[in-house]
């Protein structure tokens, strides 16, 4: 019998609402962007994200079913993101599906948002194989995790300071791309050289699996005001996007590959907003065909923030009836592999 789970998501600037069948058959995954909003002002307003999802949320979730033509009637379980995220961003998700899990007497699924994005990946390759090694990079998170099993997770590395999407974005800012950066900056480094401007990777101590990025932007940041200083003519943005894409993308599959072999993993996947990015994409496929290694990564709308990637991940949790209490509160520094509920 199929297991019908709407899935809600909310923790940042998008509000998404998405019908999956047994975790594989995404049924609906309407997603309501707020990116215009926040473009104004450079980077997402969390009080102003709130209310835009106080608005949007019901509207969604009826879409979703409409489009998946069913109704509240044919869930089986409602899920939802409860961290990490904005806390008043999450809270809207939150209430709403603790309002229809109790109204229809249907069990309820906290998910971790971390974890819904690697959970994109199963939306695509429903066995990967484990053990399973996972670069999750997004604007506020740039972690490798070993999966050996779905539900457990070793964190083998995290950001130390600005995560890999934060740094595009704010470069972004500096070079008056617009926001958010990580789209812009890969648009246009593809018509420059990669090679124009040396810049730095931060490898950190010999074997570490942890990433830094703040050098890097600082370095970018300083040579474009350098240039300005002396008179901007002299600074070709196209150029800059592609060095600085390219030192991020060094670093990442650089340890992406030490991790793989260290672990013996024959399966890498790519997951979170910068998971789009087609540098980082086509550099680890190659070095990761040239191993005999597989990548698997989700298409780009299933990278950034969505309701189906949560809906998926919260099916594995049905099927180990890993139920949220109707006491469910937002965690916006939830931990990835740490229910707190």
């Amino acid at each position: 019998m199929s297991i019908v789970i709407l899935g809600i998501e909310t923790s940042c600037d998008e509000t998404s609402a998405a019908v999956v069948v047994d975790g594989v058959t995404i049924k609906s995954n309407v997603i309501s962007s707020q990116v215009d909003i926040h473009r104004k002002f450079g980077g997402v307003v969390p009080e102003i994200a709130s209310r835009k999802h106080l608005e949007m949320i019901n509207a969604v979730i009826r879409e979703a079913l409409d489009r998946a033509e069913i109704d509240f009637k044919d869930l089986d379980a409602v899920a939802v993101t409860y961290g990490p995220g904005l806390v008043g961003a999450l809270l809207v998700g939150v209430a709403a599906a603790k309002a229809i899990a109790y109204g229809l007497d249907l069990p309820l699924l906290g998910v971790n948002h971390i974890e819904g994005h690697i959970f994109a990946n199963m939306l695509v390759e429903s066995e990967p194989g484990l053990p399973v090694l996972c670069l999750i990079v997004s604007g506020g998170h740039t972690d490798l995790v070993l999966i050996r099993e779905f539900g457990r997770y070793e964190l083998l590395g995290s950001t130390r300071d600005d995560a890999a999407g934060e740094a595009f974005d704010k470069v972004a800012r500096v070079l008056g791309l617009g926001y958010p950066g990580g789209p812009l900056i890969d648009k246009l480094a593809a018509c420059g050289n990669k090679d124009a401007i040396p810049l730095p990777r931060a490898y950190l101590e010999e074997g570490s699996f942890d990433f830094s990025f703040s050098g890097l932007k600082t370095a970018v940041i300083n040579y474009i005001h350098r240039a300005v200083q002396k008179g901007g003519e002299h600074i070709n943005k196209a150029d800059v996007a592609a060095s600085f894409r390219q030192a991020i993308v060094d670093v990442l599959a650089d340890k992406t590959m030490l991790a793989a072999r260290r672990y013996a993993t024959k399966n890498i996947m790519l997951a979170g907003g910068v998971a789009a990015n087609t540098l980082l994409r086509e550099q680890l496929s190659r070095r990761a065909s040239e191993e005999g290694l597989r990548l698997i990564y989700p298409p780009p709308v299933l990278c950034t923030d969505n309701a189906a990637m949560i809906a998926c991940a919260a099916y594995y949790k049905y099927l180990r009836q890993d139920f949220a209490p109707l006491t469910l509160n937002a965690v916006p520094n939830l931990r990835l592999g740490r229910d707190c509920y």
